[in-house]
């Protein structure tokens, strides 16, 4: 079984409200301008966590602690799962290195790219999940 590793990254806002990092899909055609939770592949050697923390080093140019696994399990295709997990920055400034975008969005502008259908189809296996802990008090969600 092979895997891909998304990352959840989280930030409070000022306001007590969470926000969720979002990356604009550079490539393939099919999948180009819609959002995802950023990661990628995981190699034969490392652990879901360590290929998180490689991925958004190389994608967003910043440095993760990887945690606890999103609840679904996406098959893209047989021998081929996606999974995420929550992440929390420890250093850097999210930036573009490998998507058209960045972007933070609270529970309001997740609806919206949902509506729009701005999402990668896969990643909306998770949208009750984010939906939960962006709606629900501080002391909800992943620690």
């Amino acid at each position: 079984m092979r895997y891909v590793v998304a990352g959840a990254v989280l930030r409070e806002t000022p306001g007590g409200g969470r926000q969720v990092l979002l990356a604009q899909r550079d490539s393939p055609p099919d999948l180009a301008g819609l959002w995802e939770l950023p990661g990628g592949k995981v190699d034969d050697d490392e652990t879901l966590a360590e290929a998180l923390v490689r991925e958004l080093g190389e994608e967003l140019d910043i440095v993760v602690v990887a945690g606890e696994p999103l609840v679904e399990r996406v098959v893209l295709r047989p021998g081929l799962t996606l999974v995420a997990l929550w992440a929390h920055l420890v250093e850097g400034s999210p930036r573009p290195v490998e998507h058209r975008s960045l972007r933070w969005v609270d529970a309001a502008g997740l609806a919206d790219l949902t509506a729009r259908a701005g999402m990668v189809p896969a990643d909306t296996a998770w949208l009750p999940e984010l939906f939960g802990v962006l709606h629900g008090p501080e002391s909800a969600g992943p620690s």
